[in-house]
Order: C-alpha cells, then structure tokens, then sequence
C-alpha cells in the first residue's frame, strides 16, 4: 500500500504513511468492502469483536484482514456501560491478540453521544489493565485533556453524531484540541464525504477514522478513493499553511503601473 503523504505518523508503537482508518461494517458485500478498503488504501481497519472470529476457517474476515496486511482495531462499539466496554476489550485482546482498542461507551440510543463521564472511568481502567486506548468522545477540550493525561494514546474527537455524515460541526473546539494534546487527534464520526476529511487534516488533526461515508455511499469503492485523497489534500494544506482570513479584499496583483483612462 502506498501513497502520496511523505511524512509518517505515529499511533503507539505503530508508524503509518496512510492517514486514513477505515471502518469495516455495513458495506453491501464482503468483497464491496475488500476493494474499498484497498482503494482507500488505508493500513489500519477497525473490527467489532462479533463480526471477526479467530478460527481454521480460511475466508474468515479475521484471516483475510490479517493476510492483507491490515493492522486491526478492535472496538466496543455498542457499548452502554463500563463494564460491557471492558469485557469487550478484554475479549478482543484475548481473541485478536492486540491491546489496541477504540474505546466507545454510548449514553444513549438517540444520539449515540459519548458518555463521558463513564469514558473516563472505562478508559482508566483499561490503561491499568494495559491496553493502548483510542477514546471516541465528545468534542469536549476539557476532556480530551483529561482523556491523554490517564494514558490514552489519541483521542478520538467526534465530528458530528455516528452516521449523520453532517461533517464536522464545531471546527474551532476540534482545533482547540489539536493544539492542547500531545497525544495524536483523530476524528471519529459524522464524515460524510471527501472535504469533510481534507477539513479535518486541514485543522491538524493526524488522522480520521470513518465508517458510513464509505459503506453507505451509492458507490463505496470510489468514494474510498475520494477519502484517500481527501485526506492527502487536507494534510498537504496543513503543512503548507493557509493564508490568513481577511475581511476585505486583498489583490493579488499591485495597482502600481495601473491603466487609468481619468489621466
């Protein structure tokens, strides 16, 4: 897998050129998602824990990820108190054989905001446990602040609710976030196409992590590639650095040496 972005990043002891995560539920088919995953050319998939299964079956999705290259993310998407999220992740270790985990720990049905009172409580946990916790929360600084000194190794900040495809709603606390974490900043939820990625790398964010954009689209394999190259645009704007947002005009070439039919 390969692709434009010259400079890595790094999540744990994990160093990656692809700034992309790519969920792997609700695709139409097993092989839409195989060549969607391909065309994003992402490194890392997340799992959720029922849909994967470590067995002798050869086309088991565990087996193909894993034959492919893909570095897994277990989460505990669905999650609505602290202890399912932590069996949960202790079964994904166990099973999976990584102490990665994307940590969710839903409030309510409706709005499948974070509950970030019991996140915290979860995720402490699990970094006593030895886990290397990824915390999908709020777009919350305060949070996200508290969320990296228990250990976390990124957040994971929400764009807008899972699935909405809103895109990113609060651009300024995402920011906020970006610039007071040491840890790496990647936004999770509510992308629903390609300039909502580029936004994202665009605010400094290391990476984004999205599922529906792609999977629900009309037609996923392409909009995986629009996500790829969202993500390089995003992230090339970044490095280059934008100019400065002015209320006025401001001309790009001088007056000096201007026709002026009134002389």
């Amino acid at each position: 897998m390969t692709n434009n972005i010259s400079d890595n990043w790094k999540l744990a002891d994990i160093t990656m050129k692809s700034r992309l995560i790519v969920g792997t539920a609700r695709f139409p088919s097993v092989q839409t998602m195989l060549d969607s995953l391909e065309e994003s050319e992402t490194e890392m998939v997340t799992v959720a824990l029922r849909r994967v299964s470590v067995n002798q079956e050869e086309n088991n999705l565990y087996n193909i990820f894993i034959q492919k290259g893909f570095k897994l993310l277990p989460n505990t998407a669905g999650c609505f108190t602290v202890r399912d999220a932590i069996l949960t992740a202790e079964l994904a270790r166990e099973s999976l054989g990584t102490s990665l985990i994307k940590l969710e720990v839903i409030a309510d049905e409706n709005t499948l905001f974070p509950d970030g009172e019991n996140l915290l409580i979860a995720a402490k946990e699990l970094v006593k446990k030895g886990f290397l916790v990824l915390p999908y929360t709020n777009d919350d600084p305060v949070l996200s602040l508290k969320l990296e000194d228990i250990g976390c190794v990124a957040v994971m900040p929400l764009g807008a609710p899972i699935g909405s495809g809103l895109g990113i709603r609060n651009p300024h606390n995402i920011e906020i976030i970006r610039s007071r974490v040491k840890v790496p900043v990647i936004v999770d939820a509510g992308v629903g196409t390609a300039s909502d990625a580029a936004l994202a790398l665009e605010l400094g964010c290391d990476a984004v992590l999205l599922n529906s954009a792609i999977s629900r689209a009309q037609d996923p394999i392409k909009m995986a590639a629009a996500m790829k190259h969202g993500v390089i645009a995003g992230r090339k704007a970044f490095l280059a650095g934008r100019i400065p947002k002015k209320f006025y005009a401001d001309p790009s070439s001088s007056f000096e040496g201007r026709i002026d039919s009134k002389s």
